[in-house]
């Protein structure tokens, strides 16, 4: 999203645990010129009192554990399958699922987002 949208969002990334940033997700990432090798993990109790438009949870665990965010003006879930379970696949083929599950995130979460109306967020 800080790629893609960066005129006019400004995305938070969070997990339920903070688990460092994949290498195979910086591998494919740098692939489309985007560097995210300085990124790092965090949890959701570090962003949990920020004002947010919109708060997307990406996999259905986080879902069911995810905690309200007393400021977000919405939530909303986009399931994608999370791609740390090909961690134990050849490289090739992690990598392949690592590039699908970039490719249906970019496709499917910037659409919707680009067309979700800005209320709070100053950019």
């Amino acid at each position: 999203m800080n790629h893609d949208l960066k005129e006019s969002w400004i995305a938070e990334s969070a997990g339920i645990i903070a688990s460092g940033v994949n290498p195979r997700a910086i591998q494919v990432m740098a692939e489309l010129g985007i560097d995210i090798s300085h990124h790092t993990s965090k949890t959701i109790q570090t962003v949990i009192d920020q004002p947010f438009d919109l708060v997307i949870t990406v996999c259905d665990h986080a879902k069911e554990v995810c905690p309200i965010f007393p400021k977000a003006v919405k939530m909303h879930h986009m399931p994608f399958p999370d791609p740390v379970w090909a961690t134990d696949l050849p490289d090739d083929e992690a990598l392949r699922v690592f590039r699908q599950v970039r490719n249906k995130i970019r496709r499917e979460l910037i659409s919707f987002v680009k067309d979700f109306p800005v209320q709070s967020q100053s950019k």
